[in-house]
């Protein structure tokens, strides 16, 4: 599956979706429900772009934007956000690689009491959940998968950031780090 086949799916399974900033699962519960129309070796080609963008978004940048707006980020909580970042569709996903700091206008500083984060988990399984209910074969995805996708670098890309300075993350993210109480 090429790019424009990966994000004209992700764009549909928004347009199931009111407000993709507060409900990327419901991008992800559409999302295996498009994908679950397709032929399995279509679904494993989804699995290898969404690998190639998760390599290609592995960056101290990008990072440094999860932990401002998420108030903190582990390694699994990149992969999440990244996921989040995903089911916000292709204009914002290449706006933030573009610029993290144009996340500032996505995200709400506003966020309700129970608001859990900006947290996609549910959209990187998304390709793993249409392949075994066509399949009934998970394991078969996620071979197929690891055969074609890149191997995440060791290291994310870019000039390392310090998450815990304040005035580095106000000189690489200005607007998330004022929105955020950084700065």
């Amino acid at each position: 599956m090429d790019r424009d086949g990966f994000w004209g799916l992700v764009e549909g399974a928004r347009g199931a979706v009111d407000d993709t900033v507060a409900d990327p699962d419901g991008v992800a519960d559409a999302l295996v429900k498009v994908l679950g129309g397709l032929e399995a070796d279509q679904i494993a080609g989804f699995g290898v772009e969404l690998a190639r963008l998760q390599v290609e978004s592995y960056r101290w940048d990008l990072w440094a934007a999860a932990y401002l707006i998420n108030s903190g980020a582990s390694e699994d909580g990149f992969d999440s956000f990244r996921g989040w970042l995903i089911a916000q569709g292709r204009e914002v996903w290449e706006g933030a690689l573009a610029e993290p700091d144009s996340l500032a206008d996505v995200v709400d500083e506003d966020r309700p009491e129970d608001f859990e984060g900006f947290d996609g988990e549910a959209m990187l399984s998304v390709g793993s959940h249409a392949y075994k209910n066509v399949t009934g074969d998970e394991a078969a995805y996620w071979k197929a998968v690891e055969a074609e996708a890149p191997d995440t670098p060791d290291l994310p890309a870019g000039k390392e950031i310090d998450f815990d300075d304040d005035d580095d993350l106000e000189t690489h993210l200005p607007r998330l780090a004022v929105l955020y109480g950084q700065a």
